[in-house]
């Protein structure tokens, strides 16, 4: 991950158009984040659009707007994602999965700053950095003819890849990222409200990315005795070790049957202790 921060160090400050690269769930988001967070546009916002969940309907409504009578139900004007983050950033994530036609309009407004919203011939002007993401090869997906490649020259000014934990053992017994889960989210308050952190740092491998070791987190506030989650709790698999089933694998509903058949054991069947350990 090292390789990874110095490049966001090196580039942040500046105002180049970032192309963010990786698997789901490595962090890219994250990343995309803390690229804002040290530019000399983070006193304005951030605004993430997740371009491939846009159908082409709404496409130009949500990133330029629309004003009032545009189109059936547009019953007042509405300022669109680009207005909204004029002086500071925009992420656009998925951006693979956006339509030729879509790629065209987005051009325009990344190559002259300029847009109308929908349903007006007035121009706007906006001054926006653009940090977009994904999970597709896009100089293959030019190569196959389904990305623009002056689309792409813009977007990929500087590309950083996000490699998976598996690429970056160096980060697994550290466990940077799992503290930091653990402290940003409602997890240990939602189910366990003495969980304050984690116990050491455990040896193992980890097959996941960042958003599944969220969901590792949570099951083991679930499933630890104590104020700090240990290496245990996370139900990791030793290298080279095969066949256990893993928490992983796991329903919600099935690792708190689980806790239930594990805490009536410790007591003996006795139902009114098991529930007070648990209180």
């Amino acid at each position: 991950m090292r390789p990874v921060l110095e490049m966001i160090e090196r580039i942040g400050p500046s105002d180049a158009n970032v192309l963010i690269t990786g698997e789901n769930g490595t962090g890219k988001g994250v990343v995309a984040q803390a690229l804002h967070s040290i530019s000399a546009r983070s006193p304005k916002p951030l605004i993430t659009v997740n371009t491939g969940g846009l159908p082409e309907g709404v496409f130009e409504s949500e990133l330029f707007g629309h004003v009032k009578g545009a189109f059936t139900d547009a019953r007042a004007d509405r300022v669109g994602r680009f207005e909204l983050a004029d002086g500071g950033t925009m992420f656009l994530d998925e951006i693979a999965n956006i339509t030729p036609t879509q790629q065209a309009k987005l051009l325009r407004v990344l190559e002259t700053g300029e847009f109308e919203r929908v349903g007006s011939s007035k121009t706007h002007r906006v001054d926006v950095r653009i940090l977009s993401a994904t999970n597709s090869d896009l100089h293959s997906e030019v190569a196959g003819g389904r990305f623009r490649e002056d689309l792409l020259f813009r977007l990929n000014t500087i590309e950083i890849r996000v490699p998976p934990l598996r690429e970056r053992r160096e980060d697994i017994p550290c466990w940077p990222c799992i503290s930091w889960g653990c402290t940003r989210s409602a997890i240990a308050k939602r189910w366990r409200g003495g969980v304050r952190g984690l116990a050491g740092a455990p040896r193992s491998s980890w097959p996941g990315n960042v958003r599944e070791l969220d969901h590792s987190i949570e099951r083991a506030v679930l499933m630890t005795q104590s104020t700090q989650i240990k290496g245990s709790d996370l139900a990791l698999r030793p290298a080279g070790r095969e066949g256990a089933p893993r928490l992983d694998d796991m329903s919600l509903e099935e690792v708190e049957a689980f806790l239930i058949k594990k805490a009536l054991a410790r007591y003996q069947g006795n139902v009114s202790q098991a529930a007070s350990a648990w209180a």
